[in-house]
């Protein structure tokens, strides 16, 4: 029986080397078909050089808070793609007891977002990830948390931080309270069912999530959670 056991072990061992194997170059080829295609400098450069463009030295410090602690908490820790999220996600599937977790990392989502991959399929979410890889090797934190904001659905055609903050508030981004802050790091995760246009009090309830996650963050108090979230997005100051 032991025997057996340790048999059953390695084989299955020996299946998941070849799975992750196989994928892997499956993810690979399809990736090295996009980029020769339009290679990944050429997409960011393209992006940087828009008008609309706001770099991360005149992003809000709020924005970059409220967007790390509730989009992708660990992004200063790993290198493209989390693998503890990722871990969690899939057992979340099974155990409905652990909270839901391991969606993409904000490097994932620029790279998704850089090349309009949105089907939901295996093949792309591999390229994803090997992007996601070489926008770690070329470009800082810094740098893609800038493309990040600047490329993001926001909801009610506001693409990218520019065109949300004064689309929606009339103030050009570095302008932006935490309140409103807050509220726009919240809208990226389903911009048709958070809206300011036609479903503002579920991107409220969203924003309170925000705060929430930037207080287990220490980037706020928790006693200041309340406050903030009272605050009128659109009072002029």
């Amino acid at each position: 029986m032991k025997k057996f056991l340790i048999r059953l072990i390695v084989f299955l061992l020996i299946l998941l080397l070849g799975l992750a194997g196989f994928l892997g170059v499956r993810g690979y080829s399809g990736y090295r078909e996009i980029t020769s295609q339009a290679p990944v400098e050429t997409v960011v450069e393209q992006v940087q050089s828009s008008p609309a463009f706001v770099p991360y030295e005149d992003l809000p410090s709020d924005l970059i808070r409220a967007t790390v602690s509730i989009e992708d908490r660990r992004f200063y820790e790993h290198g493209g793609i989390d693998y503890i999220g990722l871990a969690r996600g899939t057992l979340s599937q099974v155990i409905p007891q652990l909270a839901q977790s391991g969606g993409s990392t904000i490097t994932q989502q620029v790279a998704k977002n850089l090349y309009g991959m949105f089907e939901q399929t295996l093949d792309r979410k591999l390229v994803e990830m090997f992007i996601a890889k070489e926008l770690e090797s070329k470009y800082t934190k810094n740098q893609i948390l800038a493309l990040y904001v600047n490329i993001i659905n926001y909801g009610d055609h506001h693409f990218g931080i520019y065109e949300a903050s004064t689309g929606y508030f009339g103030v050009e981004p570095q302008y932006l309270t935490l309140a409103q802050a807050s509220l726009l790091a919240g809208l990226p995760q389903s911009p048709g069912n958070y809206q300011l246009s036609d479903h503002f009090q579920q991107a409220k309830a969203r924003q309170h999530q925000v705060l929430e996650a930037m207080a287990e963050c220490s980037y706020i108090n928790e006693s200041d959670i309340e406050t903030i979230y009272a605050q009128d997005v659109y009072a002029t100051y």
